[in-house]
C-alpha cells in the first residue's frame, strides 16, 4: 500500500498531497461514519461504502453528490479488490459480523491490505480480528477515535492506534483524511484500552462539572461569573469549555448518548476486572449514568449526567 507516511508517534496526521488515490471502503455511515466518508471522498481515493440499513447509503449519496462511489451489498463486496477497509459499527457483535461472518470483510480482503476499526469495542475482539487477520496476512489497526461528531465534521479528530509499526504507517495515509492527530499506542487490542482511558476522564470531568455547578447555583452565583473564574485555570477542561453553560441551562443534545457511554464504560470496567485494575470512580459514574437512563436520559447526551442532581427550590 502505498502514499505519503509519517514517523510512529504523537504527529499530525494531516498530509499536503497524496501520491496515488487508494481503494477504500468504508463500512457504516453513522454520525460518525458519514463524514469520515465524505473526508475519503474528498482526499480523491476511490470510495466504496456499505451499510446495513441500505437507505443510508442511498441517502449519504444524496447528501454528497460531488464524490464518485460505489455501493455494495455486502461487507464481502466492499472489500473486494480494496487496499483498505474501514469499519464503524455499533458493538462487539456488530463487528464480528461484518468483518468475521461469512459474507464479512475477511472473507474476500486481500492478502496485504489494510484493515482499520473505529469503532469503539473490547480489547479482546480487537485481538481477535488481529490473530485472524494475521493467518491471512493482512494489516489490522485497531483504531477509535476521540473529537466527536464535530471532530468528524471538521477532519480533526484524534485517533489512538493498535496494531503492528507496519500496520500502522500503511493506515496513516487513509487516516489522514479526517485525522489531526495519529498515535501508535502499541499491540493489537491497544488502542481500544486507550479508548476506554479516554471514557474514563471524560466521564469524570463530566461528574465534577455537574457537581460544580449545582453548587454553584445553590449559591446563587453568578454563573457567567464563575466559569470565567475558573475556565482559565486548573480546573479547565473540554467539557467546561463547551458544556458548562448548556448542562446550566438543562440542554442535552450535543450528540455522544448516555446510553454508548454506559457501553463504553462497561468495556472499561470490564478490563480492568481482566487486569485487576481498580476503577472505583468509573464505576460509581457508571450507575450515576444508570439513573440517568431511568429517568428517560438515554438518547441525550453524556452532559445530562447533571440531571440526577436536583435544583434546589428557585434557582
Amino acid at each position: 500500500m502505498t502514499g505519503n507516511r509519517l514517523a510512529v508517534g504523537d504527529k499530525p496526521a494531516k498530509q499536503t498531497a497524496m501520491t496515488e488515490p487508494l481503494h477504500v471502503s468504508f463500512l457504516g455511515l453513522g454520525v460518525m461514519g458519514s463524514p469520515m466518508a465524505r473526508h475519503l471522498g474528498n482526499a480523491g481515493h476511490r470510495l466504496t461504502i456499505y451499510n446495513r440499513t441500505p437507505a443510508r447509503a442511498q441517502a449519504w449519496m444524496k447528501a454528497n453528490p460531488g464524490i464518485t462511489v460505489r455501493v455494495a451489498s455486502s461487507p464481502a463486496e466492499a472489500a473486494q479488490d480494496a487496499d483498505a477497509v474501514i469499519t464503524c459499527v455499533g458493538n462487539d457483535d456488530d463487528l464480528a459480523d461484518v468483518v468475521l461472518s461469512p459474507t464479512g470483510v475477511f472473507s474476500t480482503l486481500r492478502r496485504g491490505a489494510v484493515f482499520i476499526d473505529h469503532t469503539t469495542v473490547s480489547a479482546r475482539i480487537a485481538r481477535q480480528i488481529a490473530v485472524e487477520g494475521r493467518d491471512k496476512e493482512l494489516l489490522c489497526v485497531d483504531a477509535p477515535v476521540t473529537g466527536g461528531q464535530s471532530g468528524a465534521e471538521a477532519g480533526t479528530l484524534s485517533i489512538m492506534c493498535g496494531g503492528s509499526e507496519k500496520a500502522v504507517e500503511a493506515a496513516r495515509p487513509v487516516l489522514a483524511a479526517y485525522a489531526k492527530r495519529v498515535v501508535h499506542v502499541g499491540k493489537s487490542g491497544a488502542g481500544q484500552t486507550a479508548k476506554m482511558a479516554n471514557q474514563m476522564c471524560i466521564a469524570g470531568a463530566i461528574a465534577g462539572l455537574s457537581e460544580a455547578i449545582r453548587f454553584a447555583q445553590a449559591a446563587r452565583l453568578d454563573l457567567d461569573k464563575v466559569f470565567e473564574a475558573i475556565s482559565g485555570g486548573a480546573a479547565q477542561s473540554w467539557q467546561m469549555d463547551n458544556r458548562f453553560h448548556s448542562m446550566a441551562r438543562d440542554e442535552f443534545d450535543f450528540g455522544f448518548a448516555v446510553d454508548w457511554m454506559r457501553k463504553d464504560l462497561g468495556l472499561a470496567i470490564e478490563e480492568a476486572r481482566n487486569l485487576g485494575a481498580s476503577v472505583p470512580t468509573t464505576a460509581l459514574i457508571d450507575q450515576f449514568y444508570a439513573e440517568v437512563q431511568a429517568m428517560g436520559g438515554a438518547r441525550q447526551d453524556t452532559s445530562a449526567l447533571i440531571r440526577r442532581l436536583p435544583r434546589k427550590h428557585g434557582e
